[in-house]
């Protein structure tokens, strides 16, 4: 009854449409956040800049297991009944309100004992966290949007965090301001604006006429019956939030130990433009969730929207790779400080990207099969998968980087690039696997063969300057098949 009377609001989950908003708008916004650390790089100290970043993900990293994977669990479930998407937001509010107390307290405690001069960056520490926590709020609004086919409205509150955070940071820049804590502060004010939107938005799609909290939670599934039931099928997520960032973030961690805070932060500015595109992969499978979400016990149709979403991957392939790089050569240079870009700190950021730019495709192509895990019948998979690829990732990454940083510390950089790539590759060839997907890849063995033969030839090329680069135009063959994988196949209820 309740999704019927809000279904005017509300509307299926699509994989192309849905992908199509979520990649747009995290486009808009890592590009703002781009404009964003340029002017983070040429306001402050390389070193005061180092903290700055190393103190955000290390916050990032320790506050989001209090998620709980709850809002993967909207995600996933949600579009099987709307009207219980409210509900479920505020159901899960409360559960990570006493999830966050042990954890808060820690960090209090904590913080003074691990860092020595904790005094100096008090407030930055405390600003820090708060983002971390305010970011982890809007994580549940924002996956009730999605469940109920309005991934438009999440890509809007996105892009505005984003620029309200952009404009504060260049106000500050230009008042001549070189306070961390003040831009770390800017930070908290997008974020805390990006919150109160996304809530906003859920609230007046999802609340109106939903079905109240204390009815029957079956028509979300089995996991939503009781706060034990519900615990225990998202730990699996929760476990693996925990354990996630460490993929993306262990090279830099290990570099700055190794290296030093200055090569950590070179490492960063060429992660920064990966991470850019690494919204493509993170875009499609959020989009991707809900949909295998709700054919997850159809096994005819689960599969028939991993093969189109493998379709759709190979067809952004050539336009993520060559965009990627032309951005990155280009516009790089331009936008950051020399010292970034010239080698005077061990490597020139551009160079490091081409590398962790193969490490880009194969993300790309896990897509499929990683999301496929993720919603599977057997959550505690998806978990062992990640903590495979973390224990991976910290071994190849510690090992490789260790051993070359002794030659000197370009050499150290660009073992963590290379490992950074390696690591994907693991990914790939474990989500396959785990998913029991090889049937899959035996259909399309052809088309993924020349995906990754052509993209890591033109990488291979673009590292060092050679003309096979272009060798990766072949990879155009694929988008007429990523355009017709991104035709609507299902029956909207509304598209307003």
């Amino acid at each position: 009854m309740g999704g019927a009377i809000i279904s005017s609001k509300t509307r299926k989950p699509q994989m192309g449409r849905d992908s199509g908003w979520l990649i747009g708008s995290d486009l808009i916004a890592i590009f703002l956040a781009l404009a964003g650390q340029i002017v983070l790089t040429k306001a402050l100290l390389t070193e005061s800049y180092g903290i700055y970043i190393i103190a955000l993900d290390a916050f990032a990293t320790f506050f989001l297991v209090i998620d709980l994977g709850l809002p993967t669990l909207i995600a996933r479930d949600g579009a099987n009944a709307v009207g219980k998407i409210w509900p479920s937001i505020i159901r899960v509010y409360k559960l990570q309100l006493l999830c966050s107390i042990p954890f808060v307290i820690f960090a209090v405690i904590g913080t003074p004992l691990l860092i020595d001069e904790w005094k100096e960056y008090f407030h930055l520490m405390m600003i820090c966290g708060a983002i971390a926590l305010i970011h982890i709020a809007s994580y549940a609004p924002r996956s009730g949007l999605r469940a109920a086919g309005q991934a438009r409205l999440e890509a809007w509150s996105k892009v505005i965090e984003r620029a309200i955070t952009v404009i504060g940071y260049y106000v500050l820049f230009s008042i001549g301001s070189t306070s961390v804590s003040s831009f770390a502060f800017i930070f908290l004010v997008g974020a805390i604006g990006g919150l109160i939107i996304a809530l906003g938005l859920s609230y007046y799609v999802l609340s109106a006429n939903s079905i109240p909290e204390d009815s029957n939670w079956l028509e979300l599934g089995e996991s939503w019956i009781d706060n034990k039931t519900l615990l225990l099928q998202a730990l699996p997520f929760a476990i693996t939030l925990g354990v996630l960032p460490y993929v993306i973030r262990i090279e830099k961690f290990i570099v700055a130990g190794e290296i030093g805070v200055d090569a950590a932060a070179v490492f960063h500015v060429a992660q920064l433009a990966w991470l850019a595109g690494l919204v493509v992969p993170q875009a499609l499978r959020a989009a991707l969730l809900p949909v295998l979400g709700e054919v997850r016990s159809k096994q005819v149709e689960f599969q028939s929207a991993l093969e189109n979403s493998l379709n759709l991957c190979l067809g952004i392939l050539p336009i993520g790779l060559f965009a990627g790089a032309g951005i990155v050569y280009f516009l790089l240079p331009m936008a950051f400080p020399e010292q970034y870009i010239d080698g005077s700190l061990g490597a020139s950021a551009v160079e490091l990207f081409m590398v962790l730019l193969a490490g880009w495709c194969l993300t790309l192509l896990s897509t499929p099969t990683y999301t496929a895990l993720q919603a599977g019948e057997k959550p505690w998979k998806f978990t062992f998968f990640i903590v495979l690829v973390v224990i991976f990732a910290l071994v190849i990454g510690y090992l490789l980087i260790d051993w070359k940083s002794n030659d000197s510390q370009g050499s150290g950089l660009y073992a963590a690039a290379i490992a950074s790539t390696i690591s994907s590759s693991f990914l790939l060839f474990m989500s396959i696997h785990l998913s029991s997907n090889w049937d899959l890849i035996r259909r399309k063995k052809k088309d993924i063969t020349i995906a990754i033969c052509l993209s890591m030839i033109s990488c291979y090329g673009f590292t060092t300057g050679s003309w096979i680069a272009v060798s990766g135009l072949g990879l155009v063959y694929f988008i007429p098949q990523g355009i017709e994988a991104m035709t609507p196949t299902v029956v909207l209820q509304s598209d307003e």
